[in-house]
């Protein structure tokens, strides 16, 4: 099956290649994550996915633009809900892609994370791919969690330490209730 893999990070990317190579499917690779914060950040995240495809020999496409304002505006009045607009802006570009490139499905490295709220992904994916008349594939792939870090490391790919957003940087630094 030709499966669109959209692509948070490179590190996130690895375990989901690999499975879904073994399956058998063929993989293009896709970046868009307007919500990453600073934009140092988004290239860094940008450069180790470009640099994950390469050695991982899959095509991968990138979309450069940085929307930081849209990601914000959505967001701003109510951040304790920023991660369903944010996984439902980027599943919907991936659907919408998937259909322009006349592939078969979708589905996310978001759902690599432990830390990804795997049933709103999944419920969102679906949605977004009737929308777009394509279809989601779900994918537990937190399993291979260690692997992926693992590999990642003997990579030498950017490991990043937050989610990619100005919020969960900030809960990086001074914790939840900060």
């Amino acid at each position: 099956m030709k499966i669109l893999l959209h692509i948070c990070c490179g590190p996130c990317a690895l375990y989901p290649v690999e499975i879904l190579k073994f399956e058998g499917h063929q993989i293009t690779g896709y970046f868009y994550n307007h919500n990453i914060h600073p934009y140092q950040e988004f290239v860094k995240r940008r450069d180790a996915a470009v640099e994950m495809a390469e050695k991982e020999n899959i095509e991968i496409i990138v979309d450069d633009s940085y929307n930081l304002e849209t990601f914000l505006s959505n967001v701003a009045s109510d951040p304790a809900n920023r991660c369903q607009y944010c996984y439902r802006s980027r599943l919907e570009a991936a659907a919408k892609k998937c259909a322009e490139l006349s592939l078969e499905a979708f589905t996310a490295s978001l759902l690599y994370s432990r830390y990804q709220k795997h049933d709103e992904i999944r419920k969102i994916g679906e949605e977004m791919g009737e929308k777009y008349g394509v279809k989601f594939i779900y994918h537990d792939f937190r399993k291979g969690w260690q692997d992926g870090i693992k590999k990642s490391k003997e990579l030498g790919l950017y490991r990043q330490q937050y989610c990619g957003c100005i919020y969960s940087e900030k809960e990086r630094y001074l914790g939840k209730k900060g």
